[in-house]
């Protein structure tokens, strides 16, 4: 499993430079082909937005930093059975997820949408999308908005977002759905997307989709918890979230306010 360690030196909230203790050191999970959220630059190196939050959460807890790269699917569980103490991964924070996990946050909010081939003439309904075979990261909260407000469609589901551009490029599935953002710079903006495009307008479902992205975290770790959300204020404070938010977007993606 590939890793990265990074030190974290700046204290808690602004207080002073203090050191690490050995037993403050926070193993944070992430899966890294959701451009440009988790992402693998061409020297293997993790980067993308997510993980620039997660090293300035660091920072502000003053913790030690350990990013782990884990698969979608085994995300929750891994975090259940102990592995690493948080996840930082663009994971909605849902009704379903809170049964079994806490979070912290949201740290950003941002609808989904559908994109298909140029000129394919699809509609966004249910009747317009009746036996379109639509291709989504499997165990996200896409597949379960399509369940619901679009029962006639094909959902085949993938492993990992790069694959859902993979087949949609080679015409194995007819149109994908995700976060827009996610859709536009890891797949529209490149030459295998540039026959591709969006349709019809943004999706959200509250009672799905939930309040936004946030930190999942043990249910018992309410301390942690607090950590996290008090970092995210320091840094939504102090300017570092806009600095890191306009590296890789030219819009707010807090989206709550």
């Amino acid at each position: 499993m590939f890793k990265i360690v990074r030190l974290c030196l700046f204290a808690m909230l602004g207080l002073g430079l203090v050191s690490v203790s050995s037993a403050d050191k926070l193993r944070i999970a992430t899966e890294a082909f959701y451009e440009p959220f988790a992402y693998k630059a061409a020297d293997g190196t993790l980067v993308g937005f997510d993980i620039d939050i997660t090293y300035a959460l660091c920072d502000a807890m003053g913790a030690e930093c350990e990013i782990i790269e884990q698969d979608w699917d085994g995300l929750i569980p891994g975090l259940l059975a102990k592995k690493y103490d948080a996840i930082v991964a663009s994971m909605s924070i849902t009704p379903d997820r809170q049964k079994v996990v806490d979070f912290a946050g949201p740290y950003y909010k941002e609808p989904t949408k559908f994109f298909a081939k140029k000129g394919s003439g699809l509609v966004d309904t249910p009747e317009g999308l009746k036996g379109v075979k639509i291709g989504i990261l499997r165990a996200t909260t896409f597949e379960k908005y399509l369940e619901k407000h679009f029962p006639d469609a094909v959902i085949k589901g993938y492993p990992t977002q790069d694959e859902v551009y993979l087949d949609l490029a080679a015409g194995r599935v007819d149109a994908g759905m995700s976060s827009g953002t996610a859709a536009q710079k890891g797949f529209l903006d490149k030459d295998a997307g540039k026959d591709f495009e969006f349709f019809g307008g943004t999706h959200w479902d509250d009672a799905i989709n939930g309040t936004g992205t946030g930190i999942p975290v043990r249910k018992e770790d309410t301390e942690l918890r607090d950590r996290f959300n008090a970092a995210l204020s320091a840094i939504r404070g102090n300017g570092t979230y806009k600095k890191i938010n306009d590296k890789y977007f030219n819009f707010d993606i807090w989206g709550m306010d």
